[in-house]
């Protein structure tokens, strides 16, 4: 592998040596030999192996633009003879190892025709497959982290494409856990696209909240995944018309009773219930930092329904992730206690790690929580205020604890974002806890 002259040409690959393949002869067999063959040199195991063959074989191949040529292959095959199909699978697995092996060919291998492939080939009309499961697998990937995958997709209307294949799941449940690791690969492409500003754009004109919203309402397994979307569409700044446009879709009756209640269902499918509550938390959090006028009064007049029950809630939630990030804390002073008398130094590093390790335990739920209470305190809806102090009086918890975890959060405003916005943020979220 370590031949630095061997050539993969756009006409006949010249493969290592190993003879010559040409891709352009329309004889299925012969392009199924060339792609046996690229899948077993580029096993991720076999490109391990020799990391620096391993360079000069991806490098070779990718000047050769052989995802171009892999889907030009792919696109004259035919799925309904057997060989072939495991053509495409095969080639499938080629583009997977090689973007193991270097996750930046991402956006090359999209722009060579590849993004439209899978595409077309995720909304083809045709029973579910293990190619249509490797297809949603590959474009999952190529989506994470990368920007300019998502705008790519955004741009071939591939936010309508995974609309229509996931409203399949609104009424019913996959049918087997092959299909229902595609949802979840589905799901997943569309929340990454979702990072993306121009994407929720066209997700809010695809109807893609009146989507997620019905499927928070059918209770179907799709609920969770839904309700992820929903929080990466409503998050940040962007999330501005989405929260609007959520509120004139009546989700918030559809969002409160999952935030009086976790489902048990969803204990049931094993997603844990710090993962829900967390969402559920955002999503609410998200609309209190962008609704205004007539649809932030309805968000309000939530909390003061029943007897303030919601604010209950929140009060519950407040002392279960506080408890939580306490112990914790005792945890990680323990081990650092520990780390100096070792003798070992604490850099940022691993001031980092903690802090992660503080985040995973519910510090992140708990911050929300803050957030929105010191959000509802500061709404001049006096009933809530008292509400939020007194239950805090009742229960020994602590004014001063809010604020520092409100402090600590506006540390941490996240990346991305650009100094003017996170200074401006920092400031209005420690005035807020400050008037608490």
């Amino acid at each position: 592998m370590s031949d630095n002259k061997s050539r993969w040409t756009l006409g006949s690959f010249s493969v290592l040596g190993l003879g010559q393949f040409s891709f352009p002869e329309p004889r299925a067999h012969v392009a199924i030999a060339v792609v046996d063959l690229l899948q077993e040199l580029t096993d991720i195991d076999t490109l391990h192996e020799s990391e620096e063959g391993a360079e000069v074989l991806i490098d070779a191949l990718l000047e050769g633009q052989v995802v171009a040529l892999l889907v030009q292959n792919m696109e004259r095959l035919d799925e309904q003879v057997k060989e072939e199909s495991d053509g495409i699978y095969n080639t499938l697995a080629i583009i997977e190892n090689m973007a193991e092996f270097r996750p930046g060919l991402c956006a090359e291998a999209a722009q060579q025709g590849l993004m439209q492939w899978l595409l077309k080939r995720i909304k083809a009309k045709m029973p579910f497959d293990a190619n249509k499961l490797y297809c949603s697998e590959i474009l999952a990937i190529l989506l994470q982290n990368n920007d300019n995958t998502r705008e790519l997709l955004g741009e071939m209307d591939g936010i309508d494409v995974l609309l229509q294949q996931l409203s399949v799941f609104k009424r019913h449940n996959p049918n087997t856990a092959e299909e229902q690791e595609m949802m979840e690969n589905l799901f997943d492409a569309l929340c990454s696209c979702l990072m993306l500003a121009s994407n929720r754009e066209r997700f809010l004109k695809g109807e893609g909240l009146q989507l997620m919203n019905l499927m928070l309402r059918e209770k179907k397994m799709s609920r969770t995944s839904a309700l992820k979307v929903l929080d990466h569409a409503m998050i940040g700044p962007e999330g501005l018309d989405n929260c609007h446009k959520f509120v004139d879709i009546l989700g918030l009756r559809t969002i409160f009773p999952l935030f009086m209640k976790t489902p048990k269902k969803m204990k049931k499918t094993g997603v844990p219930e710090k993962e829900h509550e967390e969402h559920v938390c955002s999503i609410i959090a998200s609309m209190l930092r962008n609704l205004k006028s007539q649809q932030r009064t309805r968000l309000l007049n939530k909390f003061t329904e029943n007897d303030c029950e919601k604010v209950d809630r929140l009060m519950e939630l407040h002392f279960k992730y506080l408890e939580a990030v306490q112990q914790a804390d005792k945890r990680i002073e323990g081990e650092k206690h520990e780390m100096v008398q070792r003798g070992e130094i604490l850099d940022d590093g691993m001031e980092d790690e903690f802090y992660l390790r503080r985040l995973d335990a519910g510090l992140f739920v708990l911050q929300l929580i803050c957030y929105i209470m010191v959000e509802i305190s500061n709404s001049g809806i006096s009933q809530l205020q008292q509400r939020v102090h007194q239950i805090l009086n009742l229960r020994g918890g602590s004014v001063k604890v809010v604020r520092h975890i409100m402090r600590e959060y506006a540390e941490s405003l996240g990346d991305g974002k650009t100094e003017e916005f996170k200074e401006t943020e920092r400031k209005r979220i420690v005035d807020l806890a400050e008037n608490f």
